[in-house]
């Protein structure tokens, strides 16, 4: 089922009421990129996924592909190339304020109109999505205090610290990252996790073995999570 949320179109795996798990897919995928995952999950009895839909159209080459703000890839490319990062965790990515503002706006009428209690609701994303979903749980003045980041990385650092020191030690984290990511290095998902612990968060930490990607091993780590932040808690 697809439906209107504000700004966004929102793709949703499950029932009309219950605990819920919303992720955003990452730049440059399809809208309907992670709802795979609704069926490799094991999030417990009842759980639906919601799978908001990045108002972007990625300019890289082929249809469907979606952005949440604009990436230079070919200068990224290049970067990666010369050995570079190209990551200044202090920079806040030129458009991210507005694709916050967007599903801010998504995630009201989800909750106004859809039944998502911040309480019983997982959000997270995937890459460029992980990093929109941090920063509207840490920023976005709506309650959500469980976040999955997968492949996700520390941007925004000052906004952020001064977020945790409000809010840390009342949110619940599982983050994930391939030891070998060729987009996102891993360093700068270190870094994000000692500001979580630093900050009191309650913070698992999934390093892999591999690259820009969601294993079946972290798959099986959010589902524990779920169960254990929607269910048991």
């Amino acid at each position: 089922m697809i439906l209107r949320a504000g700004p966004l179109r929102v793709r949703v795996v499950g029932g009309t009421r219950g605990p819920a798990i919303i992720l955003c897919h990452g730049f440059g995928a399809p809208g309907d990129d992670l709802v795979p995952l609704a069926d490799a999950i094991d999030a417990g009895p009842g759980t639906r996924f919601l799978f908001p839909e990045a108002p972007l159209e990625a300019d890289i080459g082929y249809e469907d592909a979606r952005a949440w703000w604009p990436v230079d890839m070919l200068r990224l490319q290049m970067e990666l190339a010369r050995g570079g990062r190209m990551w200044d965790p202090s920079a806040t990515p030129d458009g991210m304020p507005a694709a916050r503002e967007q599903l801010i706006a998504a995630l009201r009428v989800l909750i106004d109109e859809h039944g998502v209690d911040p309480a019983r609701t997982i959000l997270g994303g995937f890459s460029q999505g992980a990093m929109l979903a941090t920063d509207v749980a840490l920023t976005g003045g709506l309650d959500f205090k469980n976040l999955a980041i997968l492949s996700g990385a520390h941007v925004c650092r000052e906004r952020w610290a001064e977020a945790l020191r409000r809010i840390g030690p009342e949110l619940h984290v599982l983050q994930s990252h391939g030891q070998s990511d060729p987009i996102l290095p891993f360093g700068v998902a270190e870094g994000l996790h000692r500001a979580f612990v630093e900050a009191g968060v309650s913070a698992s930490f999934i390093p892999f073995r591999g690259a820009h990607e969601i294993t079946p091993a972290v798959l099986d780590a959010l589902g524990r999570f779920a169960h254990a932040r929607l269910h048991d808690a």
